[in-house]
Parts: C-alpha cells; sequence; structure tokens
C-alpha cells in the first residue's frame, strides 16, 4: 500500500477525516498518514490500542520512533505515560501492550542502522528553550547527523516562515497552526519536501511534533526552525 508515497511532493493531513482502520491484531486500530508498503512498511501513524490489548513481539528492522498522545503504552521494558517519546533503533525488539488503552503516534522504518541511540524521554517534565523565531520555544528530543527531532511550542500570534535542505514533518499536539489558508488542528500533519518554503502561523498558539532533515540523505543540517 502507498499513501502520500512521493517524498518530494507535500503532502497533509486532517485527523478527523481518516478512518480507522483495523490491524491483523485485535484491538489495535490505525490512522495512516503515510505509508510506502504493507504490514512491514515505510509509514506514519496514528495507532490506537484499546484497554488490555496487545501488540504480537517484533523487531525493528528499521527502527521505530514514537511519541505517546494519550493514555500508557507499555512493553517489557517499561511504561511510557502520555507526552513520553522513545527511540528503538534498528535490529531492537519488543512485544507492546496497553492495560488502560492509548494511543501514540509512531513512525517506521525511518531511521540510519547506524543510529543506534535509545531514547526515552517524558517530554512534560522537561523544560523549553527560547527558539529563533519571536513567540517560539523548542524542546530538543534526538538529534544525528542532519535529522533533528523537537517540540515547537508556538505563542498566540507566532509566525515561522522556513524551509529546510532535508525536508520537515510537522505533527500538531495541540492548538492550530495554517499554512497556505488551510488550518491544522490537534493530531494534523503536514510534511514538506526537501527545500520547500513553508511559513506557519497560530493565531492560538501551538504545541507541535517537527521533525526535519530526514527526507533526503545528502541535506546540509541547519535551520531556524529548531535552533535554540
Amino acid at each position: 500500500m502507498d499513501l502520500h508515497a512521493d517524498l518530494s511532493k507535500f503532502a497533509f493531513a486532517h485527523a478527523d477525516t481518516l478512518p480507522w482502520q483495523a490491524s491483523p491484531l485485535p484491538g489495535v486500530d490505525r490512522r495512516m498518514l503515510d505509508r510506502i508498503g504493507d504490514e512491514v512498511a515505510r509509514a506514519t501513524t496514528i495507532v490506537r490500542y484499546a484497554p488490555k490489548s496487545y501488540f504480537s513481539p517484533h523487531t525493528h528492522t528499521g527502527g521505530e520512533e514514537f511519541f505517546v498522545l494519550e493514555g500508557t503504552f507499555s512493553d517489557e521494558h517499561g511504561d511510557y505515560p502520555q507526552g513520553s517519546y522513545v527511540r528503538n533503533p534498528v535490529g531492537s525488539a519488543h512485544k507492546p501492550h496497553s492495560e488502560e488503552g492509548c494511543s501514540i503516534l509512531v513512525k517506521l522504518q525511518q531511521m540510519d542502522p547506524a543510529d543506534q541511540t535509545f531514547v526515552r524521554t517524558q517530554t512534560q517534565t522537561q523544560n523549553w528553550q527560547a527558539g529563533a523565531h519571536p513567540g517560539v520555544e523548542v524542546m530538543p528530543l534526538h538529534t544525528y547527523q542532519t535529522e533533528e527531532v523537537a517540540l515547537v511550542r508556538l505563542a498566540s500570534g507566532a509566525r515561522v516562515d522556513n524551509a529546510h535542505a532535508g525536508g520537515v514533518e510537522i505533527f500538531v499536539l495541540s492548538g492550530e497552526v495554517s499554512h497556505a489558508g488551510d488550518t491544522y488542528t490537534t493530531h494534523d500533519w503536514l510534511r514538506f519536501p526537501p527545500g520547500e518554503a513553508h511559513d506557519l502561523a497560530s493565531d492560538e498558539g501551538a504545541i507541535l511534533f517537527v521533525k526535519q532533515g530526514h527526507l533526503e540523505a545528502n541535506a546540509a543540517k541547519g535551520s531556524t526552525f529548531l535552533s535554540v
């Protein structure tokens, strides 16, 4: 299955218009944002676990990265409540489940095999840093070569005009942002291809999960969007 598979084109999704699709395992449903492949796929997905649901043990052949949106996600290594950011590198394995139910943003098959850093960060206890734009604060989560991952908090009225040679993905955790006349709210997703400029504004304020520099292997590092 291919969905928003051309990484050289702008893509977006409004979460509330997407159907929940059943996974092969009971109690686990998905809203697909982008996907290249079938069950083993390069994918960006919102995954919903019903209470007391379990996923089969599996190895991350291309790595796994997730952010807990609601509830508590668990595996044999620990529990990850709302606001947790986790990276499981290529070759790692786990058996996930959720006792109370949860939803997560998960990215699969998108890691450099040489990046073997495990990350377990509870963002609700971390400090914000002043960003390079007025009204913008940044919480860095991970950096490897040109790839940068962070939370970005926009104050009411903040505006960011930027482009990145390696592309940018934005997932709205809360609040709203606008781009090119369209408004994106909680759990909406945008992907800007390498080099494409984007002009984001937020009238009410927003918190964003941002990943940049990962869509083009030869991108030069450096962008004001996540600069602190």
